[in-house]
């Protein structure tokens, strides 16, 4: 046999003259998440609308559990460790039953976020509330002044940086619970782009919507923080 038809015949000729295969190309180019998120913010209205709705309603239940706690000993004794164990149900677990009560729409993702948000606030006003300064007490009791007029005027204004810390927390979780009742009942808004995303293996989508909710929170954060910060400022605080 010829030395050329051996040498063409060979298995380690042929798999040194064998092509080499083209290398694959990453599926989701950092081009590609940057201009998802930019476009991300255009379907975020229900969240943003959600987050906002929701601290509303969480300030004034929050506000009102806490002073009726406050105010009556034994409302305080019997609701506060109920508050402490009803963060210990799962949210996710949550987010059907609400769908199913509300429906679709706007109301499930407030309901969730006022259940998510609700005990930080109740429960700093009312630390705050049962924690007044002992001296002005003191004087406020010699001279004959009342549960409210003590309430009113010393126990709530010095309970103020205590609910703003609350208000703080909750304008961090607000956005968060708003995405949690758009996974489960939502049609449009971030949580469910991320759903589509996730079923889909759009890894590029999801980070972008995670960006976008990290960015809200930290936007409602600064806000917030700012007009608190001026409050507490006007207070002497």
């Amino acid at each position: 046999m010829p030395l050329t038809a051996l040498s063409a015949s060979s298995p380690s000729t042929a798999f040194m003259t064998r092509p080499a295969s083209p290398a694959r190309r990453p599926s989701a180019p950092p081009a590609s998440c940057v201009s998802t998120v930019r476009s991300a913010p255009e379907g975020n209205w229900s969240a943003r609308v959600a987050a906002a709705a929701g601290q509303d309603r969480t300030l004034a239940l929050g506000i009102a559990l806490a002073l009726a706690m406050a105010a009556w000993r034994p409302v305080g004794r019997a609701l506060s460790p109920a508050l402490i164990v009803s963060q210990t149900i799962p949210v996710f677990a949550l987010a059907p039953i609400l769908t199913l009560w509300l429906g679709f729409g706007l109301a499930p993702k407030i309901a969730m976020v006022v259940l998510i948000v609700f005990v930080p606030v109740a429960q700093a006003l009312y630390d705050g509330l049962m924690a007044p300064p002992a001296a002005q007490m003191d004087v406020a009791r010699v001279m004959g002044a009342g549960r409210w007029a003590m309430l009113r005027h010393l126990r709530l204004p010095a309970a103020l940086p205590r609910l703003a810390s609350g208000l703080r927390l909750g304008a961090i979780y607000a956005p968060v619970g708003a995405v949690i009742g758009e996974w489960v009942g939502g049609a449009r808004g971030l949580g469910a782009l991320m759903i589509q995303a996730n079923g889909r293996m759009k890894t590029d989508l999801m980070f972008a919507a995670l960006i976008v909710v990290v960015a809200l929170s930290l936007t409602i954060y600064r806000v917030l923080d700012r007009a608190l910060a001026g409050m507490l400022a006007r207070r002497g605080f």
